[in-house]
Formats: C-alpha cells, sequence, structure tokens
C-alpha cells in the first residue's frame, strides 16, 4: 500500500512539474503586440466587407431557393412576401440604419487603406446637392468609406447634410444584400430615386453617383487617371430639373488598390467586356490583389495605399424643369472645369506628380 502511495505521489509532483513547465513556455512565448492585433482587425473589416459585396446577395439567393425544397420553406415564402411588399423601398429614398454607419468596424475599415476625407467648401443644409464621385476604381473604396461609414467624420465635416451613395439598381434585387445597402444610405442610380431624394425628402441631402460607372473600371489602372465624363451628362440634367448644386469630388489613391489586366480597345475580350457590360449594367473585370495570408500573395483583397477624398467647390445650379441641351452642356462644361481645378490643386498633395494629368473621355 504504501509503495502505491509514493508512486501516485511521484505522478503528481511530475504531473505538476510538467504543467508549470508549460506554463512558463506559454508565459515566454512572444505576445501578439498592439499593432498586430490592429493589423488582424483592420484585415478582418476588410475582408468581410469584400465577402459582403461579392457574395452576400449571391449566397443569400441560392440560400432560399434552397431551403424551398426543405422543410423550412416557409422562411423563403415569407421573405418573398416581404421583397413584394417592400419593392418600391429603395426608390423612396431606403431605410436607413444610423447604428450601421457607426458600426466600430468601419473605422478599422478605414485604418487598413488609411482613407482620407478632405473638405474644401461649406455645404449649406438648405441646398440639395449631386456629389460627382470620381474615379470608379474596382469597388468604390474611397465613396463608400466617406459616403456611408461614419469613420471619416463625414457629418462634422458637413453639419445637416445626410450622405447618399448610389448604385447598380439591380443590386437591390439580391434578398439580404438589398438591406445591408439600404441600411448605409445606398439607392439605385435611376431617375426616380435619385428624383425622390432631391425633391421628397427635404433640403440637405447629398447624393453621391460615380459618374463613370461600370464602363470607367475597365480602364482602372495603377499610375493612370482615366475618367468617362464626356457624354455623361443625365447627372447635369437631374441637377438643374431640381435645382441640385454639382460637387465635384476626387478620391486620390483610389486606382491603386487593385491590379488590373486590362485589354485593348478593339480586342475581342474589350468587345466582350463591354457588351456584358451594357446588358448587365456591370463589367467584369480581371482584377487582382493582395491575399489573405500575406502581402506577396495574390488574392482578392485591397492593397494597403492610401486614399484621400476631396470634397470640392459647389457649382450653383438654378432650378429649370426642362433644360435644354444648351444649358445642360453649359452647366456640365462648368463642372468639367471645376473638377479639373479640384484636381490639379490637389494632385501632388496626395501622391501624384506635377505632370500627371487628368484623361477625360
Amino acid at each position: 500500500m504504501k509503495t502505491i502511495i509514493a508512486a501516485c505521489s511521484q505522478n503528481l509532483s511530475g504531473s505538476r512539474a510538467s504543467v508549470q513547465t508549460a506554463l512558463r513556455t506559454l508565459l515566454a512565448a512572444p505576445w501578439p503586440s498592439q499593432r498586430d492585433v490592429r493589423s488582424w482587425l483592420q484585415l478582418l473589416a476588410v475582408l468581410q466587407w469584400v465577402l459582403s459585396f461579392l457574395l452576400l446577395g449571391t449566397v443569400s439567393l441560392l440560400l432560399l431557393i434552397y431551403l424551398v425544397f426543405t422543410s423550412f420553406w416557409p422562411i423563403s415564402a415569407l421573405y418573398l412576401a416581404w421583397i413584394i411588399f417592400d419593392w418600391d423601398t429603395p426608390e423612396k429614398g431606403g431605410r436607413r440604419l444610423p447604428c450601421l454607419r457607426r458600426w466600430p468596424v468601419w473605422k478599422h475599415f478605414r485604418d487598413y487603406f488609411p482613407v482620407k476625407l478632405v473638405k474644401t467648401h461649406d455645404l449649406s443644409p438648405s441646398h440639395n446637392y449631386i456629389i460627382g464621385s470620381h474615379p470608379h476604381g474596382i469597388l468604390c473604396v474611397g465613396a463608400f468609406c466617406n459616403f456611408i461609414t461614419g469613420s471619416t467624420g463625414f457629418a462634422e465635416m458637413f453639419p445637416g447634410i445626410r450622405p447618399f451613395l448610389t448604385t447598380l439598381a439591380g443590386n437591390f434585387r439580391l434578398p439580404v444584400f438589398r438591406e445591408y445597402l439600404m441600411s448605409g444610405g445606398l439607392c439605385p442610380v435611376t431617375r426616380s430615386a435619385i428624383g425622390y431624394l432631391l425633391s421628397k425628402n427635404g433640403t440637405g441631402n447629398a447624393v453621391a453617383i460615380v459618374i463613370g460607372g461600370a464602363a470607367e473600371s475597365l480602364s482602372c489602372r495603377p499610375g493612370v487617371t482615366t475618367l468617362i465624363l464626356k457624354n455623361r451628362k443625365g447627372f447635369v440634367r437631374m441637377a438643374l430639373q431640381h435645382g441640385a448644386y454639382l460637387v465635384p469630388s476626387f478620391s486620390f489613391g483610389e486606382n491603386d488598390l487593385f491590379r488590373q489586366v486590362v485589354f485593348e480597345e478593339g480586342s475581342w475580350m474589350r468587345s466582350i467586356q463591354q457588351r456584358f457590360q451594357k446588358m448587365m449594367g456591370f463589367a467584369p473585370c480581371v482584377f487582382y490583389g493582395r491575399g489573405l495570408t500575406s502581402v506577396q500573395s495574390r488574392g482578392f483583397l485591397p492593397y494597403a495605399r492610401p486614399i484621400t477624398t476631396v470634397v470640392g467647390e459647389p457649382v450653383t445650379v438654378p432650378k429649370i424643369e426642362d433644360p435644354s441641351c444648351e444649358t445642360v452642356d453649359m452647366y456640365h462644361e462648368m463642372y468639367v472645369r471645376s473638377l479639373l481645378k479640384l484636381f490639379n490643386e490637389n494632385k501632388t498633395k496626395y501622391g501624384l506628380s506635377e505632370t500627371d494629368e487628368l484623361r477625360i473621355l
């Protein structure tokens, strides 16, 4: 019996020593620094945003279709009834959730690049505005971060102004994704949706439109600043019809977030992209960014490059219900001149050289 007790005591002593050794090894191991933790949080914030925009709508649609063939089919039926009931809401200002705009994850999203908003002139809450957002880039990171999240201080810089950002109307036909978009303040880039915000939602509304759209994304590449703007005049006509001031904005660094395979004009691949864009509303870009594990690997996450969005001086626009083509052309030229002035005055401050020019097609 004494032998058994002695053996047990020896085993307990050995186990205690092993635990103590393991604890000492664990405590001696290097813990992640605050900088490492911040970097991981920033990467995760960008990852959830990219996955939301690329996959949330499609995955939700496939899931609801799958549930139709299971015992959970009432979920799909109820959501379909909700979409039918709520079909016109995106065209009538959407359904903003201030808590989502203040979500702490957006601060990590902002700091990953980082994204900065620069104000050059005041915007009076007694007017409505159409903000032209340039350039499109691949995923419009600057426009989203500045006009949809509250992380860059838009509300503090422009008190009394409610920002909205327009995107493809087809996005609001995708289940769950439409709720995500509306909660942040996104609305369809349609005449009825923009007209509602500019005429039936009071004053102090700023509707941001990425003027170049999907066509501009095909020319997105680092070191080249090309805008599709010369024949884009619908936003000017809408501004005149509603008396909304035109405000140029430019996101320096937007084109540096991804690398894109740019096909030359006239090539068969470029033709396929253009035809797809006309049919579907968006262009299938062949691009890549960094991977999840390291900057050297390739993946679908944007590179960490600084983005500075400069909001320029408003162009005063009168209200003309049926503006002539000559009037539209005149205010379009005024807008282009204001945008060029904004670009030339700020390009050397935010990563471009004095010789860099803004190419407008």
